[in-house]
């Protein structure tokens, strides 16, 4: 693509300024104007180093390449940058050529597998409801896993299960008091909610449930066969729950080591504080002072001398980096945690672990609803599951009215796979659209437009593209549809600008990555689909003639490769017909 002119420019740019192609390739931007060209040098960025005047630079410098790049129709030096006009047709050529022929044309990818990246997303707690407040870790969480693989690191996805603690007595307790076998086979979570309930109402009138819950806990703890095999049911149950909403999102995980896990590793991690002197008493507790980074004790054993989350992660970072020598440790959990992981990453500093540099927390905002938060305990909480199939009824009705209008040949059952590809989509693209630490309110109407900034709006450009390729009968004809581009024959502003933000996609990619912000990578999603809705009005595709329509129509295939490879990023599904 013509990010290969602009590493050409870079190169002959960086030859006469005695610096790396690499540096001169990041100094290069994109002019907010067409008539300012098509690529700029801004030359105050290299004042310093030259002891010059950028427009004394920008002559210089046009002077040195004069000649030397044949993809430029012009270099004109206008104070002091230094603009670059691009052969037009030959770049729109090359653009189609490139992302029709190679994969990685569109989101380069490089040869990372000896570097791991773990990211832990999701994780809920077991024999708990997965509601909506799971949805932004476990939709965030996946799709910084795919750019991470997408961009060729090896990818390790954690799923850091709530499975231990002191709630597991009162369940213990409580099933073995109410508990009801065959609805706890029906419906598990709903059953260990009704008990764990049931447990809390009672306790307030019989104090001694508490102590039984703690007794159960202590045998659970020293793994007496009977908690144990209650507690591991109790597991075994959630998590089918649990993967059945992992598997209608296409989420699958490469490892549920939770709470329970990391139990027995606590006390080393504890006693190497110790050992370290790190470890002080404050109120009863052992806690690390953090005072010389400005941040309040960590506290490592409460009072009572159990652990606490902040043992546990420190416990699982050591045995993670043990076991997989990670790269890069990634928690996808919500902004109120940020001090939580700036303390435990500074404990392990202080300790001297240098794979505190190698952890990262990356935040997110809350989930409303017009009348505000999701509460939790106001009885009004919401179940994932049950917000995908509303997502999917409502553009049900949608596909089924486009349906019965424009499409007679379409199937009950293919309106149904479609509705859910695109439910499924507009639900993932709300979490990712925005910022990641900005609050969603979630609006049905706003999430199901098929002309907004949604999911639906970029499948139906998808549909739309792929609509024209099935009518034209070149779905399968790609090398026709080169042969064709070779010709040269594009050269109108909206095919050029589609081009553009087809390239465009790669530094969103590379930007969304380093930042870890997919909305970066949405927003240039949506361009392209915009470029490609205004080539479509403005370019006639089906009726233009022989080499013109077919190179059209293989600018439309690029689009769709495109598009697809972008929203499979964001793990959102296309669909051919809508």
């Amino acid at each position: 693509m013509s990010v290969d002119i602009k590493k050409h420019i870079a190169v002959e740019l960086a030859a006469l300024c005695n610096m790396q192609p690499d540096e001169m390739e990041a100094f290069i931007e994109i002019p907010p104007q067409t008539d300012l060209g098509d690529y700029a040098l801004p030359c105050f960025k290299l004042a310093k180093t030259m002891h010059k005047a950028p427009p004394v630079i920008a002559t210089e410098l046009a002077g040195g390449i004069a000649g030397k790049l044949p993809e430029l129709t012009e270099i004109r030096q206008t104070g002091g940058y230094l603009n670059f006009f691009l052969n037009r047709s030959s770049y729109i050529k090359e653009t189609i050529g490139k992302v029709l022929t190679d994969p990685h044309a569109v989101f380069p990818t490089a040869d990372l597998h000896d570097k791991t990246v773990l990211v832990e997303f999701s994780s809920p707690n077991i024999a708990k409801p997965f509601h909506i407040g799971h949805a932004f870790t476990t939709i965030l969480g996946q799709v910084i896993a795919n750019m991470y693989q997408t961009a060729g690191y090896n990818v390790v996805k954690l799923n850091h299960l709530g499975d231990y603690g002191t709630q597991f007595g009162k369940l213990i307790v409580a099933y073995r008091l109410w508990g009801d076998a065959k609805a706890l086979e029906t419906d598990p979570i709903k059953e260990l909610l009704r008990i764990y309930v049931k447990f809390h109402k009672e306790a307030k009138e019989k104090p001694e449930l508490e102590n039984q819950a703690r007794f159960a806990f202590k045998c659970l703890e020293e793994g007496r066969p009977e908690e144990k095999a209650m507690w591991q049911k109790f597991r075994d149950l959630s998590l089918v729950e649990f993967n059945r909403v992992y598997d209608r999102l296409g989420i699958k995980f490469d490892n549920y080591n939770g709470e329970s896990f990391y139990s027995d590793k606590i006390p080393a991690v504890v006693e190497m504080l110790r050992q370290k002197g790190l470890m002080v008493e404050s109120d009863g507790a052992q806690v690390v002072q953090l005072d010389d980074l400005k941040l309040p004790p960590c506290i490592i054993l409460k009072s009572d001398g159990t652990t606490i989350y902040a043992s546990r992660d420190l416990a699982a970072i050591l045995y993670r980096d043990a076991t997989w020598h990670f790269y890069k440790n990634i928690y996808v959990v919500g902004t109120p945690q940020a001090l939580h992981f700036r303390q435990v990453f500074a404990v392990l500093k202080k300790a001297g672990y240098d794979c505190a540099d190698r952890c990262e927390h990356v935040g997110f905002g809350l989930v409303k609803f017009p009348e505000g938060k999701m509460s939790t305990r106001e009885g009004d909480v919401i179940f994932l599951e049950d917000l995908l199939s509303e997502a999917v009824a409502k553009t049900f009705e949608i596909i089924r009215k486009n349906a019965a209008e424009r499409y007679e040949d379409m199937s009950e059952a293919e309106q149904a796979d479609i509705a859910e590809k695109v439910g499924l989509g507009a639900v993932t693209y709300a979490f990712l659209r925005n910022g990641r630490e900005r609050d969603i309110v979630f609006s049905w109407e706003e999430m199901l437009n098929f002309e907004g900034d949604t999911a639906p709006y970029l499948q139906y450009t998808y549909a739309r593209a792929h609509s024209m390729l099935r009518k034209a009968g070149v779905v399968n004809a790609k090398e026709q549809l080169l042969a064709a581009v070779a010709a040269g024959s594009l050269n109108e502003e909206s095919e050029f600008n589609l081009c553009r933000q087809i390239e465009a996609l790669a530094a969103a990619f590379n930007n969304a990555l380093k930042n870890n912000e997919p909305s970066i990578l949405a927003k240039q999603i949506n361009a392209v689909a915009h470029a490609f809705n205004k080539f479509y009005t403005e370019c006639p595709i089906l009726k233009a003639e022989g080499e013109l329509r077919t190179s059209r129509l293989a600018l439309a295939m690029a689009t769709c490769f495109a598009l697809k490879q972008g929203l499979s990023i964001l793990n959102i599904q296309v669909v051919e017909r809508m």
